[in-house]
């Protein structure tokens, strides 16, 4: 079994926390984790600063799509950030945990 970690991020909290506990409630995530950032970036021929909320969805490989898609479907950006990254490794027990509490996914 393959895992991953995804990445997006949101204009609020309000809207980053809503995410978060639809992924877990879905099964999409064993687990969500927010945190406040600020991002340096251009938009549309201007550069902009702006707090943000992290969100690390941290699941099984085979629910990238699926997790995709709810944050296309449910996120307020235009093009939202969705950036998976590998899992090489990890604890047993912690892996373990993730299988029990995502689907099994593609």
């Amino acid at each position: 079994m393959a895992y991953c970690i995804i990445l997006t991020t949101c204009p609020s909290e309000e809207e980053a926390r809503a995410l978060a506990l639809k992924l877990v409630q879905e099964k999409l995530a064993a687990c969500v984790q927010l945190s406040a950032v600020t991002s340096f970036y251009t938009w549309k021929g201007a550069t902009h600063q702006e707090p943000e909320i992290r969100l690390l969805i941290k699941t099984r490989t085979g629910l990238y799509p699926a997790v995709e898609t709810f944050i296309r479907q449910n996120h307020s950006y235009e093009i939202p950030e969705i950036v998976q990254i590998p899992v090489a490794g990890g604890s047993d027990a912690y892996i373990g945990w993730m299988d029990e509490n995502t689907s099994q996914g593609s």
